[in-house]
């Protein structure tokens, strides 16, 4: 009879895993607080779909132009260093955003927003990733599942400033200055030393694991190929993420009616889904495979987001972009690991290319979702969703399978 012995992680390594789970609040929360303000900017400066889709696009513009960026900051200064710099800064965007007297002081408070989101993203993944070492077992989703709990968060103090009548002004410093300090403090507790450095855990003990399945699917195929897939399966989960972030309140607000605080619930509710399903994703994916686990996802977040079009309610598509954000809960974290682990690569640089280049989606989309919006209807624009699932019903085969 054979027992395997969990590792008790140490004091520090875990006061690192609750710092790290605050930096991914922080990150989820401050770009909450600004979504649901988005109907009110957009009144403000008079644009229409189409200008209003471009200009939401600077903020995965920045994170696109600065992203590859990150991987030198860290190297430089430290990951943790590096994530709670860019959460500061990110909110410094986000509040020039709120204010903006114009599209291009918008446009460029979202770009430096962006940009200082790629960087943070980037380190507190690569962060995680260490503590998840020192741990010895996967514990990427749980950040994620908190990134979310932070989305949600920043989403309903949004709705309740704007019920409550709260101008954008002193809301979104309040935001800014809340997440920052709180990421400042976690600073104090993340891991010391040097990027790339060898994790007790991972080095004692790690015959007793089981070799990592991402790597076997992988043998028989260029590496390029398995990463181009990994890079449109995170993108899937962007395109639906981004659909909530830009796209949901609006579509609640001008094409169905509903009240300013109402349409607020349908990004809650892709977020709180996507939560949902990061906390049970680690139990479902030991049990059915990273790859079931996927593609069941998409299918969902397919067929849930295409009844709520077909059939436009506000009730019937708030549990559409549930069903989408429930559907697409572990798509980004899968992808992200499973990049880190590919062979003939550097450590670190999966990740790195994978968190980059998947921000074309967030780039692509906003402005085609408007294009489309503009020339026939908003509702024709989140499509958008469906699609991305149909992707990864095609691309998830170069997931990890279930291990045996």
């Amino acid at each position: 009879m054979t027992v395997d012995v969990l590792r008790r992680p140490a004091p520090a390594d875990r006061r690192a895993r609750v710092a790290v789970a605050v930096l991914f609040f922080t990150n989820g929360a401050l770009f909450a607080n600004l979504l649901p303000r988005y109907p009110q900017i957009k009144a403000a400066l008079g644009i229409d779909n189409a200008a209003y889709g471009l200009a939401v696009a600077a903020f995965p513009a920045g994170a696109i132009t600065a992203g590859l960026g990150a991987g030198f900051l860290v190297r430089r200064f430290g990951s943790a260093r590096v994530a709670v710099g860019g959460t500061v800064l990110t909110g410094a965007g986000i509040l020039a955003a709120g204010l903006a007297p114009s599209v291009a002081v918008f446009a460029g408070a979202l770009f430096l927003a962006g940009a200082m989101d790629a960087f943070t993203d980037v380190a507190q993944n690569a962060h995680g990733l260490r503590v998840q070492r020192r741990y010895g077992r996967s514990i990427i989703n749980s950040f994620h599942a908190i990134w979310s709990i932070g989305a949600v968060t920043g989403g309903s103090m949004a709705a309740a400033a704007i019920a409550l009548g709260v101008s954008r002004g002193p809301h979104l410093l309040f935001s800014a200055v809340v997440f920052a300090g709180a990421a400042c403090v976690a600073l104090r507790f993340c891991l010391p030393g040097p990027e790339g450095e060898s994790e007790p855990a991972a080095e004692a003990g790690s015959e007793d694991r089981a070799p990592s399945p991402a790597r076997a699917p992988e043998r028989g195929l260029r590496t390029g190929w398995v990463l181009a897939a990994l890079v449109l399966i995170a993108t899937a989960g962007t395109l639906v993420e981004d659909a909530g972030m830009s796209w949901a309140t609006l579509y609640l607000a001008d094409s169905l009616h509903a009240t300013a605080a109402l349409a607020a619930s349908g990004y809650v509710a892709l977020v709180g889904a996507q939560f949902v399903g990061r906390i049970v994703g680690d139990r479902l994916v030991d049990r059915f495979g990273q790859r079931a686990v996927a593609r069941s996802g998409a299918l969902i977040a397919a067929v849930g987001m295409g009844l709520a079009l077909a059939v436009p309610t506000v009730p019937g598509t708030v549990l559409g972009f549930a069903a989408a954000g429930f559907g697409v809960a572990t798509l980004v974290p899968a992808a992200m690991h499973d990049a880190d682990e590919l062979p003939g690569l550097k450590p670190g640089s999966g990740l790195t290319l994978v968190s980059w280049l998947m921000r074309l989606g967030f780039l692509l989309s906003p402005p085609v979702v408007g294009l489309v919006a503009d020339a026939t209807s908003l509702r024709a624009g989140l499509l958008v969703v469906p699609l991305a699932g149909l992707i990864v019903l095609v691309c998830g085969g170069v997931l990890q399978p279930r291990r045996h």
